[in-house]
């Protein structure tokens, strides 16, 4: 094998972990701060209250969304305002997220690593529609 030959679950490997990751975000925001409480901390940072259910639903559709390998480059691209939203909340804090109210690197390299899926693409083991369809939904969009 070389490396070109590799690059297909390199780039599933990628979108799995981001897709887990924002996942677990996803719902740690559903199940262990709340949705009530997600909200109340997006209000202290001075930001409307549908930007903390949207934060929730792209995490969570997001998520689930890159694990399966569905519409990967859209939803790495739709992420990564997300996370540069996050660098922002926490560049107060510093560089390290073990800092108090957490770092921004973390963030950051996240919105790096989804501008790179969006680059790659599908990966291995992606779900897609079939190539009829996609040419049919280009066509409409």
């Amino acid at each position: 094998m070389n490396n070109t030959q590799l690059t297909p679950y390199a780039a599933t490997l990628l979108r799995v972990s981001l897709g887990t990751l924002a996942l677990a975000h996803g719902l740690l925001k559903i199940f262990v701060f709340t949705p009530a409480g997600t909200v109340g901390f997006f209000a202290s940072l001075g930001l409307p209250a549908f930007l903390a259910y949207a934060t929730i639903g792209i995490e969570v559709v997001g998520g689930i969304a890159l694990i399966t390998g569905i519409f990967t480059r859209y939803v790495s691209i739709a992420m990564i305002p997300i996370l540069l939203g996050a660098v922002l909340v926490h560049s107060g804090a510093g560089w390290m997220f073990s800092n108090e109210g957490g770092g921004w690197e973390f963030p950051a390299f996240w919105a790096v690593a989804l501008a790179v899926q969006a680059l790659l693409g599908d990966g291995a083991f992606a779900l897609r529609l079939p190539q009829a369809k996609r040419h049919v939904l280009r066509a409409t969009v």
